[in-house]
């Protein structure tokens, strides 16, 4: 597997740190015993391969979230031994994992949500727009926010895309009752922005060069793109919205394609 893969695959990563962090911790087990007959306990000895792994994972550039799944992931199967746990269970687990966070593996972007403040503040700057506005949200989790703003704004016409599996699922029943509102199994660089007026996302830094460069080719003068706190690397947004929250997030405001007053400027 290139080096390249390997890179975009967060997952393989912080297997990686798993298996580095096995090596390290027998190595050490081994010099101990042969060295000052000194056998370490198994909890002890998982603590630390857990704390070594969270160490790899992040100097392998991991983000923050990642940190703690490979601190507690072979303390966590110690424990489920010792609790008899049938062996089904963490597997089921990790599926389920899997599926609410399918994006998180293979593009880098773990399923967050918005913020209940953070949503008020996306609601009022979207009464300014006319009321039939098209908006999508690029990787629209449970579709909580997406519901909720369809309600706010019956006129208006809801798109989310998400393609992590069980994430889909819970989000489309969720937007059946609503006529204006609907989520697709569909990728975020699948998707042609050029037919909508708002695009939202809160993704993560990974992805946002990639997605500037997409609006910039395919949205309209004068439509909206905004990100829930992650910026465009070098690019100054046009409108910056302080939501005052524990997160300290941020609405990002550009115009990829110009400004509604001026279509020539190039944002």
């Amino acid at each position: 597997m290139s080096a390249t893969t390997l890179t975009r695959l967060p997952v393989l990563r912080a297997l990686l740190a798993q298996l580095l962090a096995l090596l390290l911790v027998w190595l050490l087990a081994f010099g101990l015993a042969w060295g000052f007959a000194v056998r370490p306990g198994l909890i002890p000895t998982a603590l630390a391969q857990g704390a070594l792994a969270a160490l790899i994972g992040a100097r392998l550039g991991l983000s923050v979230w990642w940190l703690p799944i490979n601190l507690l992931f072979v303390p966590g199967l110690l424990l489920f031994r010792d609790l008899d746990v049938p062996a089904w269970a963490p597997l089921s687990g990790f599926a389920l994992l899997l599926l609410l966070n399918w994006n998180a593996f293979g593009e880098r972007v773990p399923l967050y949500l918005t913020g209940s403040q953070t949503e008020r503040r996306l609601r009022a700057r979207l009464a300014v727009l006319p009321t039939d506005f098209r908006l999508i949200d690029l990787g629209s989790g449970l579709a909580g926010t997406l519901v909720r703003l369809a309600r706010a704004y019956p006129a208006a016409r809801f798109v989310g895309v998400e393609t992590a599996p069980l994430t889909f699922a819970l989000s489309w029943l969720r937007c059946l009752p609503r006529r204006n509102c609907q989520v697709q199994p569909l990728s975020l660089w699948r998707v042609d922005l050029g037919e909508y007026d708002v695009v939202y996302c809160f993704l993560s830094p990974a992805p946002m060069a990639a997605l500037w460069e997409k609006a910039q080719a395919e949205m309209r003068p004068g439509a909206m793109l905004i990100s829930n706190s992650f910026a465009v690397p070098g690019v100054e947004p046009a409108e910056v919205l302080p939501i005052g929250d524990w997160r300290g997030s941020r609405l990002l405001i550009w115009y990829p394609a110009g400004p509604p007053d001026d279509a020539g400027a190039s944002g």
